[in-house]
Order: C-alpha cells, then structure tokens, then sequence
C-alpha cells in the first residue's frame, strides 16, 4: 500500500513556491528547480500511473539538466551593461587627468577628484604637475606624469 503519491498539482504548487523563492532570493538555482517541477508536473498529468520514485527521479534529473543547461548558456552569453562600470567608481577615473594641488613625495600622495580624496602612487613631484590616472590597485590611483 502507497501511503502518499504526489498528483501533478503538488508537483506544480512546488513549482511555485521554488519561482517564488526565487523571487524572494535571486540565485538562478530556485527557478531552473522551479521549471523542473512545472515538467514534472506536466509528465505526472499524461502519465498519472507514473510511480513516486520515478517522479522524484525525472524532477531531480530535470533539476540538473535545466541548471547545466543555464550555466552553458550564460557561459556563452554573458549578460552586458549599457555602464559597466556603475559599481566600480574608482575605475570610472582611469585615463583622467588631473592638476596635482599636493605634491607627492616618496612615492605617494592625495589628490581630489570631483568630490572625493583619493590616495595616489607614482613618481615624485611637485604640486600642479599634471597627471594621468593609469589604473587603480583598490583605493588606491596609479599616476604618470604628463609632460
């Protein structure tokens, strides 16, 4: 005697509760497992003889099918961005130049940019040289003179 068989709606109220975990926590894992219980679902509905085990078995293999299937997918088609640089402000300032107000003695220095003090590092000299910004180690700007 079988004392619980899941029906095809159970397996689409679980699809449900995954999309809106998904929602709720954007992971990419939730959704894929999401899909797969909506299949499984769909199968259990033409197929209402099907056992437990084997509904278990296609949604976990569903599961991971449409979750490889995802990362080949994005793997190949990375989402781009219209500013890529958004989140990474000290990026933004890599090719600027700037008028030195402090000079940078032993290798280092402060320089203002817009509204914000940034530390820099390059090659000594005098204020109101003007520099380049090459690139960026964390927070701090690496600078070349401008002749």
């Amino acid at each position: 005697m079988e004392l619980f068989a899941p029906d095809f709606w159970h397996w689409w109220i679980a699809a449900v509760v995954l999309i809106c975990i998904e929602i709720l926590a954007p992971m990419f894992f939730a959704l894929w497992m999401g899909v797969a219980a909506f299949i499984t679902g769909l199968a259990v509905y033409f197929m209402p003889e099907m056992q437990w085990e084997y509904q278990v078995f296609v949604f976990a293999l569903l599961s991971v099918a449409s979750i490889i299937a995802w990362k080949i997918y994005y793997k190949n088609n990375p989402l781009s961005s219209d500013e890529p640089l958004l989140n990474r402000r000290s990026e933004q300032y890599i090719g600027r130049v700037i008028t030195l107000t402090v000079p940078i003695e032993d290798g280092q220095g402060k320089v203002k940019v817009d509204d914000s003090t940034w530390k820099i590092e390059g090659q000594d000299c005098p204020a109101g040289t003007k520099v380049k910004i090459v690139s960026v180690n964390n927070v701090v700007f690496q600078v070349e003179i401008i002749n």
